[in-house]
């Protein structure tokens, strides 16, 4: 994936927006939906689970220790020229800061995620805050048009490209 210019630059429709995952063997869909936050916002609230919050989340494969997914993250940043705009915040909940913020207007989430943002913007509207803008991305594909995802990745289908893993025939 090349970098992409994201600087100041240019006005972006909001001033601070949040993303937030797992993060895990950061890929490229994961990538796509970091970089469409800093696209649409300013200042970008980027949640990292928790090693404690991964492990409630029980996904089917292992998580990788959150000092190396947020090392991992930081790189990615970092390369793109992005880092001195985020603010990475540890996610401890599937909330972070949106159920008290009044600073976060937009809320980046993929597909599959879609339904927590709803979710959120119903507990903002119950504490008589503002709903946020959600900006949904769909899911990227792999080579062979099925979604990028961590699970794949360790089952070693795909690399964190989307490419297929080539086998060795034995």
């Amino acid at each position: 994936m090349e970098a992409l210019d994201l600087s100041m630059s240019r006005v972006r429709p909001y001033r601070v927006v949040a993303v937030g995952g797992t993060f895990d063997k950061l890929h490229k869909g994961h990538k796509t939906l970091i970089l469409k936050a800093f696209e649409v916002g300013e200042t970008v609230i980027i949640g990292l689970c928790t090693d404690l919050f991964a492990e409630k989340l029980r996904k089917n494969h292992d998580v990788s220790p959150y000092t190396t997914r947020l090392r991992d993250l930081k790189r990615f940043l970092k390369e793109n020229g992005l880092a001195e705009r985020a603010r990475i915040i540890p996610l401890n909940d599937p909330y972070g800061p949106t159920l008290k913020s009044r600073r976060i207007e937009a809320l980046i989430v993929s597909r599959e995620t879609e339904p927590r943002a709803f979710q959120i913007n119903n507990l903002r509207r119950a504490a008589g805050l503002k709903p946020l803008d959600i900006i949904t991305i769909d899911m990227v594909p792999a080579y062979d048009n099925s979604p990028i995802s961590t699970t794949r990745i360790y089952k070693g289908e795909i690399d964190r490209e989307g490419n297929p893993i080539k086998r060795i025939e034995t």
